[in-house]
């Protein structure tokens, strides 16, 4: 099998997976992990993040491929400048890919992106029609960037797991989108607790402990947020998570 072949199936196993909604054991936030890592290593990129709205149509960070990269995404809502809000706002793809233009457009966000080495950005809107429900975000380093045939192909994956998300809320009696949306904002809490459990137990950084995290929860078949549930609570101790890897 070539590089090529094993790329595309990858990607056609993502797309599954984006459209899979009707098990039982659907984790929205799971699901919203495995995109973005799956971007990381689908496309010549370095970081990516993804961003909802909650139950009063602001956004939140969701996912992201690594600590740094969400403290980004958390310093760009602060700031109410960057790419993902500047494709929110506009409903369409954001490209930039110099320093130069970031500077020009978001002048605060400009010299996080260019201390992270993210001199190419692209934001993707999450969206069905008229209604946008989050962003997804690329990153990617001065000798990175996404061939002219992929930008098409992010937005529709960004397109399936919006797809995907508001079938799953209308398949639930008496569910409303705000509300399931707010749940999986809520079940990113104790994702961030387990994590910092992991990491101080282990000595080991935030990346690394969410890595522990989330391989636990699949060998056992067990959802990424009840796994984190249990070791914020106590019931599930970290050294059990961090010794079966």
């Amino acid at each position: 099998m070539t590089t090529t072949e094993s790329r595309e199936t990858r990607l056609g196993q993502l797309f599954v997976r984006l459209a899979d909604n009707l098990a039982e054991d659907f984790d929205i936030v799971d699901l919203l992990h495995d995109l973005v890592i799956s971007c990381v290593d689908l496309f010549d990129v370095s970081a990516a993040g993804l961003m909802l709205v909650d139950g009063g149509d602001q956004l939140r960070v969701l996912a992201a491929s690594s600590e740094t990269t969400r403290l980004l995404e958390l310093f760009e809502l602060e700031n109410q400048q960057g790419p993902c809000l500047e494709c929110f706002r506009s409903g369409v793809p954001v490209v930039s890919t110099s320093t130069a233009d970031q500077q020009s457009r978001w002048p605060v966000i400009a010299p996080q992106l260019k201390s992270r080495g993210s001199s190419r950005v692209y934001a993707f809107p999450l969206r069905l029609r008229e209604q946008i429900i989050g962003v997804l975000d690329l990153f990617g380093s001065p000798g990175s960037a996404l061939g002219a045939a992929e930008p098409p192909i992010v937005q529709s994956l960004a397109d399936v797991a919006t797809i995907s998300l508001l079938q799953h809320q209308a398949s639930e009696a008496c569910a409303r989108l705000a509300t399931q949306l707010q749940t999986a904002l809520t079940s990113r809490i104790p994702v961030e607790q387990a994590k910092g459990v992991i990491a101080q137990f282990a000595s080991v950084d935030m990346d690394r402990a969410f890595t522990a995290l989330r391989g636990y929860a699949r060998r056992n078949q067990q959802s990424l947020t009840a796994v984190a549930t249990d070791i914020a609570a106590g019931r599930l101790g970290p050294g059990t998570v961090t010794s079966s890897g």
